[in-house]
């Protein structure tokens, strides 16, 4: 259960920044940590306070940190919430110096903190694919908030795209950039073969298909899985089970997703936003399905 509780202002120690705290992302691994889901990994003891997406203003910083952040700078930051400070949830949170890079210029803080976490996942999953430009992957769960980072970063990368999409989603999965649009369901390995008849060689599964998918990919190739899955593959082909965490503090990576906002590769697309005191209803809203974006709770 969610609840506000008055807890201790938590202080900078050496190469970390405190920042007051405008916006928090709403992400399904949140719903998680409220359920148990991370409980085998978390260092946290209660209460235990979700988030991983923030945006705000730093408002302190710590010895070490150099001039890269300074007070007053608006920013956006990846927070470990299964560490023992806890997540985004908060009017201040602490963290690394490392999780931490400017906001993306003209954007909202609001929409700014949609950005970081799942937009590194599909960064990571591009990077393990091993892909080069000219080269064809597919994405499943292409609506969904990594689905359609993955899309827009392989565009960028020059690659052609293969993605899944319901018939109320096939314009918006076009725009992110999707080459060839299939329906997504059971089927969608096979359809995937229609159009790359020897397989793809690599393929994001951001709708959790796991071994339904294999099908779609060739001989050899990679699955790169969100939710921990590590297959058994088949045909040679590897599995690779992505953890945002391993990369939370890879500021050149975080900073790169930022510029590539404000060049413009990179849409944010929030769905609501809502009171931070409404946290329990944002949580309701994601576990009923069917959103298009990121909630967001507002801190200000």
């Amino acid at each position: 259960m969610l609840q506000v509780l008055d807890l201790p202002e938590p202080q900078v120690g050496p190469g970390e920044v405190r920042i007051r705290v405008h916006a928090a992302a709403v992400n399904p691994t949140d719903v998680m940590l409220r359920t148990g889901g991370h409980a085998v990994r978390s260092t946290a003891r209660p209460p235990f306070v979700p988030g991983m997406d923030v945006a705000g203003v730093v408002d302190q910083v710590g010895p070490g940190v150099g001039d890269r952040l300074v007070v007053g700078q608006p920013v956006i930051g990846m927070v470990l919430f299964v560490g023992p400070r806890g997540g985004a949830y908060a009017d201040k949170v602490v963290l690394p110096a490392a999780s931490v890079v400017p906001a993306p210029a003209g954007v909202g803080l609001a929409a700014a903190s949609t950005l970081l976490m799942n937009a590194l996942t599909a960064r990571m999953a591009l990077d393990v694919a091993g892909l080069r430009p000219g080269d064809t992957v597919a994405v499943t769960g292409a609506a969904g908030a990594v689905g359609a980072y993955a899309i827009e970063l392989a565009t960028a990368d020059g690659l052609t795209v293969v993605a899944d999409a319901a018939e109320r989603d096939v314009d918006l999965v076009r725009s992110f950039g999707a080459d060839h649009v299939v329906e997504r369901g059971a089927g969608v390995a096979e359809q995937i073969r229609e159009i790359v008849p020897a397989g793809v060689p690599a393929l994001v599964d951001g709708s959790d298909q796991r071994a339904a998918v294999l099908p779609a990919v060739a001989d050899g190739g990679v699955v790169a899985e969100m939710r921990g899955w590590e297959g058994p593959g088949e045909r040679g082909i590897t599995v690779h089970p992505l953890m945002v965490a391993d990369r939370i503090e890879d500021t050149e990576a975080l900073d790169t997703l930022r510029r590539q906002v404000e060049e413009g590769a990179l849409s944010l697309r929030v769905a609501e936003v809502l009171p931070a005191e409404e946290a329990a209803k944002a949580h309701a809203m994601l576990e009923a399905g069917g959103l298009r974006g990121r909630l967001v709770l507002d801190f200000t």
